[in-house]
């Protein structure tokens, strides 16, 4: 066969071997998963995708070992050429920021100018008053010399000492104790008139420092002003560019805490999330919150609650937890509402968010609120010690708790004596309130439990309590009637019966008046 008709024929492709081919499958499986796991798209190359490709280039490099060296110097070269083409980028950003600081000049010298004539004008109207107040001393001080000359006339010209003394009759001004009451009289006035004197008139050296820390003051708001405007410049500036983690960092620790304010957490807000990257906002909640204890005063109400939300929007307890116990942040009701609502939607934080949303309530002086966190919880007894140190829970706010957190132990302990001290709460009132809310179900329980103790046990509980009338209690015999409980129906009227005065009251007979008072 010839040259010629070889060539006719065309050219086989290589044959790939069984172990290339499955090389090459995971490459491109590689691929595939790294760039969505690090959420890289398609608009252009990245950091992301830089990192990916040498690390393909690198195994392959290492599988095929024939053309190792070729390959690592073709990467070298590449890699070489990247990180110039990075460090030029870099030169670029800087020298576009220096641009911008260049540009901004002539506006702040135009600042500047108009500043030195608003302050020269101010100057004016300060000159000009000063020259009024003391044209106005100088005429005070002449009538005053003018004055001091009538007055030494006026004496000089008093020849007769035995002249009454203004104000007083002629019997008081020879009477030694209504001389002295006189005398006293002049000292308290004279003390009343010099003591106005200082309030009402200040010393002409004193409006000198008043006018000195004015200017000082006046100086301060400037810089203060001017520093406002350049942190929010360059705030914005980060965030134009996309530097969302530099951004939320610089404004967290911005001086004077001038952007840790609601309008910086609306910015975020405004960018919202990013795939593959840290939440900005929660960035910023994180670095502003880490360095309240470097601060005199606690981050605001707003700022904490909002920082409280962001962090379990993100389902980030930790941090939550973290805040309240070591930050300095001031604390709120909604705070704590937000911490529980989250633990009433994930039962397996519910415990952890009522811990924390108690040590809330209890610092706000919310003590209903804490004592039902405890309540949920199930520490009846830390509850029922939180009850005894704070003195000022009603009967309505336990008939609320115990609406809130029907707990048997929980009534138990609020229907008898504790620590020596007699019940908070009547058992009989307790069962009439659960009755008349809809709670039948637990009145019905709190029933069964004192029905299973006998007669000596509901005996002892209605000589104990001391709220309930012998009419509520006829009323709770009615409903253990009327529920099925006949023998606890048997025993509460039997021991009303063997009260002395006592009679049972039919419904027919709706003359007779119950007994209004406490029957033991």
């Amino acid at each position: 066969m010839s040259v010629q008709e070889i060539n006719k024929h065309a050219v086989l492709p290589p044959i790939i071997s069984r172990s290339d081919k499955e090389f090459l499958e995971s490459m491109q499986r590689y691929i595939i998963t790294e760039t969505e796991r690090v959420g890289c798209n398609e608009e252009g190359p990245a950091d992301e995708y830089y990192i990916i490709y040498r690390n393909v280039f690198d195994k392959v490099i290492e599988y095929v070992t024939a053309y190792k060296s070729i390959l690592t110097s073709i990467k070298k070269e590449y890699d070489a050429i990247i990180e110039m083409i990075k460090k030029d980028q870099r030169t670029a950003f800087c020298l576009h920021g220096k641009l911008k600081v260049l540009a901004a000049e002539p506006t702040t010298l135009v600042y500047h100018r108009k500043r030195t004539i608003q302050l020269e004008a101010k100057l004016k109207v300060i000159e000009n008053n000063s020259s009024e107040i003391q044209l106005q001393i100088d005429k005070i001080k002449q009538l005053r010399a003018e004055y001091d000359v009538k007055e030494v006339k006026h004496l000089s010209s008093c020849k007769d000492p035995s002249k009454p003394i203004p104000g007083m009759i002629l019997e008081e001004s020879v009477n030694l104790d209504a001389l002295n009451k006189y005398l006293k009289h002049l000292e308290d006035k004279y003390a009343e008139i010099k003591q106005l004197m200082s309030k009402k008139y200040v010393p002409v050296q004193r409006k000198a420092e008043l006018e000195e820390e004015m200017i000082v003051k006046l100086k301060r708001r400037d810089v203060a002003e001017s520093l406002n405007k350049e942190l929010r410049f360059q705030f914005n500036e980060l965030i134009s560019l996309g530097e969302y983690e530099k951004a939320a960092c610089f404004a967290a620790t911005s001086p004077r805490r001038i952007l840790q304010n609601i309008g910086t957490v609306n910015k975020f807000k405004a960018v919202g999330k990013i795939k593959g990257k840290p939440f900005p906002l929660l960035l910023f909640f994180e670095a502003m919150f880490s360095t309240s204890n470097a601060y005199r005063r606690p981050i605001n109400a707003e700022l904490t609650l909002e920082g409280i939300k962001c962090g379990l929007s993100e389902k980030r307890l930790d941090l939550v937890i973290n805040w309240v116990t070591q930050e300095r942040l001031t604390f709120s009701e909604a705070a704590a509402d937000v911490i529980c609502d989250y633990g009433e939607q994930h039962a397996h934080s519910k415990a952890k968010c009522l811990a924390l949303a108690q040590v809330i309530y209890s610092e706000c002086g919310l003590n209903n609120k804490a004592v039902l966190c405890l309540c949920k919880q199930g520490q009846i007894h830390e509850a029922m010690e939180y009850i005894q140190q704070f003195k000022d829970f009603t009967s309505d706010d336990l008939m609320q708790l115990i609406q809130l957190c029907p707990h048997y132990e929980l009534i138990q302990c609020l229907t008898n004596e504790w620590n020596g001290k007699p019940p908070l709460l009547s058992f009989g009132l307790a069962i009439l309130h659960l009755f008349s809310v809809d709670m039948k179900k637990v009145g019905i329980k709190l029933l069964q439990e004192i029905n299973q103790g006998g007669k000596d046990a509901i005996e002892h509980l209605m000589i104990n309590d001391l709220f309930c009338c012998l009419g509520r209690w006829q009323e709770v015999a009615n409903i253990c009637l009327q529920n099925g409980f006949d023998r606890l129906y048997n025993d509460i009227m039997s021991i009303l019966r063997s009260q002395a005065g006592v009679t049972e009251i039919s419904q027919e007979d709706d003359t007779v008046n119950l007994m209004q008072h406490v029957f033991w």
